[in-house]
């Protein structure tokens, strides 16, 4: 019988994850035949059907299951006698896989990498964008940057720096149907919604001294926050942005207009760097983290607060 690998393990771990051999095989830039026979080969050493094959994908036999779960296990287990020698030799070297929206990406995360590549040159990053919370132990995710008023407590969470969201107008919209001067006129504007996650579609507002929240419904909608941003500045509509590109396209470039800024309540939501706590020891993910509450911290603090 045919002995496994570790890359075996992770390779159905992100076979898991993707739900597809198509997925993983375009990931890996290999073909999808390439990937089919790994996975025969992985199901002969273990002498057990692992997964179900169907035209809408891939799901996990029993035996998968457990078979995942062993190889997670052996997976942290590698890290932290990784994490433990490279202590040390006070190495920090190899890849750390962190995922964030696509504004927090854009704006914070890619910035931030040439700072970090100078002090850890050995040390690898991929940069998994989503607008959607993953699961970071089935895709395999080390870090996850996440804006939250409360983290989960099955994680560890780092705070990082505040994050603000205000309401903006290109002045193409201004000029065409004009800028509501009371959240009550909000319904005879059109408005910009996020569909991927509906909180963000309850607006804060104090009017009167009193804390308020309106549902708002969107005449435009998308579940990525840079085509949002987009939409706003195209003169879509009225939309509610993260201060990391807002503030920087009013402030700089003139490109937007804030909206009602009188009667937008101050949230303010903190940026956490979320990780599993079989992790909190791992040399490499402990660099990035303090790399980032150095440099998040500087660029939220100027930007994020304003």
């Amino acid at each position: 019988m045919e002995e496994l690998a570790f890359d075996d393990l992770r390779l159905f771990a992100r076979l898991a994850a993707l739900g597809t051999l198509t997925a993983l095989a375009r990931e890996r830039e290999v073909p999808v035949s390439q990937i089919s026979r790994s996975l025969t080969r992985i199901e002969q050493a273990c002498g057990a059907k692992l997964v179900h094959r169907s035209t809408q994908g891939l799901s996990l036999t029993p035996e998968g299951e457990s078979f995942l779960a062993h190889g997670q296990r052996i997976h942290q287990a590698l890290e932290a006698l990784q994490s433990e020698f490279a202590d040390r030799s006070g190495r920090v070297r190899g890849l750390v896989r962190v995922t964030a929206s696509t504004l927090v990406a854009r704006h914070l995360v890619i910035p931030s990498l040439g700072a970090l590549a100078e002090r850890h040159p050995e040390l690898q990053v991929d940069v998994v964008v989503s607008d959607r919370e993953l699961d970071l132990v089935r895709e395999g995710i080390d870090i996850a940057l996440r804006s939250s008023s409360s983290p989960p407590e099955a994680m560890v969470a780092r705070p990082l720096g505040p994050l603000r969201r205000a309401l903006y107008a290109a002045p193409s919209y201004a000029e065409r149907f004009g800028l509501p001067a009371h959240p009550d006129e909000l319904a005879e504007h059109r408005l910009i919604t996020n569909s991927a996650a509906p909180h963000l579609n309850q607006w804060p507002f104090v009017i009167a001294g009193q804390r308020v929240q309106r549902a708002v419904q969107g005449h435009w909608q998308s579940g990525d926050a840079s085509l949002l941003a987009e939409m706003v500045l195209q003169g879509l509509g009225i939309g509610r942005l993260s201060t990391l590109v807002g503030a920087e396209l009013l402030t700089n470039r003139q490109r937007l207009l804030p909206v009602l800024p009188e009667f937008v309540e101050p949230q303010q939501l903190t940026l956490y760097a979320l990780y599993a706590r079989p992790r909190q020891r791992s040399a490499k993910l402990k660099a990035c983290v303090e790399h980032w509450e150095g440099w998040f911290g500087r660029e939220l603090g100027l930007g994020g607060a304003a």
